[in-house]
């Protein structure tokens, strides 16, 4: 019995461990964006941004965005107030009187039946309400470069695509559980910079991504995915790669990563890992489904190992070599992505997050399986 557990963790660590190297060498082979500073804006963007009780956030990234370096008259700003019951529609509106290419939408005037996924039905709403080419998503608590449009646009004239990922990256406060974010998302943000650069499945992030209109209303938009709470931005991604296969882009590029604090405190960080992990077995990707399902099988051997040590602590030396051995090929992995978001120096607490690391794997997989979020003040099952 013991023969075979040990068996079974060394064969799951060693696969897991040659597909991080594999990310890490894909990764390592991504190309620098370079902009053509000649190039002359050409592109019209609508720039949408689904918005629910962001009051404390939203003029912050409405600002940033409508202060980019980027022709006025190439781009709108459309924000979709999610039956928010603070003063974020209050904002808008306010800021609306100074800049006029802002619009809102009310949501509560498109809706009128409960929904499980308001995102997107918002995003809906506002593609059809849009007047531009291409659509750009990010979230109503996130911060953008002045550049941000223009290196879109300039990846667009220079590269022939219909879906663009971009990188996203959290702020870090210092504390215990940002920190832990923080990390936790860098690897997310490597491996989904590496898996889009090789065409090997479709991950991104709805903070920051641009897609043609047309793709989008060509792939019939959400439908088929518009019951699952989560998913506006990978389940399209999927939808949108298999209607044009090698027409989606990653935009490596310093400037073009949008910023975003991390979830407050442990009850909104699990909350928000259990909606990710809920549109798990949604993938039609099924190699993303792969990869999540052996990333969790690992972690729960690795999680229940201990306890079985108890009745043979021989087994402790075992857990402990394996997880010094996914420590180490996951800091290999980790060190060129936390230098391109300039996010080194929190490496050094890599090796101690790691046990946090598999117990929350394992929680938030289950739960985002069988188990019920609270997200924006609703309860999702």
């Amino acid at each position: 019995m013991w023969f075979a557990l040990i068996g079974t963790a060394i064969f799951l660590t060693l696969t897991y461990c040659a597909l991080i190297i594999v990310y890490y060498t894909w990764f390592k082979r991504l190309q620098y964006f370079s902009a053509n500073a000649t190039f002359l804006p050409v592109t019209r963007f609508s720039v949408i941004i689904p918005a629910r009780n962001e009051e404390l956030n939203i003029e912050q990234c409405a600002r940033s965005i409508l202060q980019n370096d980027y022709p006025k008259n190439l781009y709108e700003v459309i924000i979709v107030d999610d039956f928010s019951d603070d003063a974020t529609s209050a904002i808008i509106k306010k800021l609306q009187e100074e800049f006029s290419t802002l619009k809102l939408i009310e949501l509560k005037n498109f809706v009128g039946t409960k929904l499980n996924s308001y995102k997107k039905k918002s995003i809906e709403t506002a593609i059809a309400n849009s007047s531009f080419e291409w659509i750009v998503t990010t979230d109503a608590d996130c911060e953008v470069n002045k550049q941000w449009l223009k290196l879109f646009d300039n990846f667009i004239q220079i590269n022939d695509t219909v879906f663009i990922a971009a990188p996203v990256k959290f702020f870090n406060n210092n504390s215990f559980i940002s920190i832990f974010q923080c990390l936790d998302f860098l690897s997310l943000q490597g491996i989904t910079a590496a898996s889009v650069r090789a065409g090997f499945h479709s991950m991104c992030n709805g903070a920051n991504l641009a897609y043609k209109k047309e793709a989008f209303i060509s792939v019939n938009g959400f439908k088929g995915v518009d019951n699952i709470a989560s998913g506006d931005d990978m389940l399209l991604m999927h939808k949108i790669q298999q209607r044009f296969p090698n027409k989606t882009g990653y935009l490596f590029h310093k400037k073009i990563i949008v910023s975003t604090p991390p979830m407050p405190d442990i009850k909104s960080f699990i909350n928000q890992r259990i909606r990710w992990a809920s549109k798990a077995t949604s993938y039609s990707d099924k190699k993303i489904f792969y990869v999540l399902l052996l990333v969790y099988v690992l972690n729960f051997c690795l999680f229940i190992l201990p306890f079985i040590a108890i009745f043979n602590h021989q087994l402790f030396l075992y857990w402990f070599a394996l997880l010094i051995f996914k420590t180490c090929c996951e800091l290999i992995f980790m060190f060129p992505v936390a230098k391109f978001f300039d996010q080194q120096k929190l490496l050094w607490w890599f090796p101690v997050m790691q046990p946090f690391h598999i117990v929350y794997t394992v929680i938030s997989g289950l739960l985002g399986k069988f188990g019920k979020y609270e997200w924006k003040g609703r309860t999702v099952k």
